[in-house]
């Protein structure tokens, strides 16, 4: 697929991250998916305590645990390392779910295939490669109380993962409210996006150029902010 060059460089991962990050509220149960979102437990903004959780039976543990100083029986969702920190619990994985599904989870953060103009996720299934996973992420699609996509723009092809409407199986309809990718924030709802934020050196016409949903412009739309 031919793509408009880009009027600047995209963000790396760990921008996005960093930006998602700015979401959370001191005190949050915050459950972070695979890839992009794991990455956001290191830049918590300072003075904002979280309890993380993850479907394996943990609470509140604490950020990625640096290199060598893993445990194997403290990982994430993803199987990666996480840091001890007291006062954290341990549970069985149907404890974990039962809490995704009882509305105990404040904000999840979420990788994405595609996301819909009106907030549907579809991030289990690749049509393309016929390989798919249903794990976790279709619980706290629908029981998070804020689910954010946290993603780059456009896939490996170059196509849109912003799209009008979701070609690829979904996860959940209607879940997502922020989209954080490595060009762009937009806000979901019910009229669908609104775009509140581009990368340094990108304006509102090259974010639609490579964005096949259609999209308002906020007023006071402005570059990404980090602090």
């Amino acid at each position: 697929m031919s793509m408009p060059q880009d009027p600047a460089p995209r963000l790396e991962r760990d921008i996005l991250a960093m930006r998602v990050a700015r979401e959370f509220n001191d005190g949050d149960v915050v459950n972070l998916g695979i890839g992009i979102p794991t990455l956001c437990s290191d830049f918590v903004p300072p003075g904002v305590q979280l309890l993380y959780h993850s479907e394996s039976g943990v609470l509140n543990c604490g950020p990625l645990a640096a290199d060598g100083q893993g445990n194997v029986d403290l990982i994430n969702a993803g199987g990666q390392f996480l840091e001890p920190v007291p006062g954290m619990s341990f549970f069985d994985s149907a404890e974990a779910f039962a809490m995704i599904r009882g509305g105990h989870i404040d904000v999840t953060v979420l990788g994405s295939l595609q996301v819909s103009a009106t907030g549907d996720m579809a991030n289990w299934f690749l049509p393309s490669r016929g390989v798919g996973n249903v794990g976790g992420a279709m619980d706290l699609a629908g029981g998070a109380k804020k689910v954010i996509a946290a993603m780059e723009h456009n896939d490996r092809t170059g196509a849109s993962k912003i799209v009008q409407e979701c070609s690829y199986p979904l996860t959940s309809q209607g879940c997502v409210s922020l989209i954080v990718t490595d060009i762009a924030v937009f806000n979901v709802d019910e009229n669908g996006l609104e775009l509140i934020e581009v990368a340094p050196g990108w304006a509102p016409e090259n974010i639609s150029a490579v964005t096949d949903a259609q999209f308002e412009v906020a007023h006071d739309i402005k570059e990404f902010e980090l602090l």
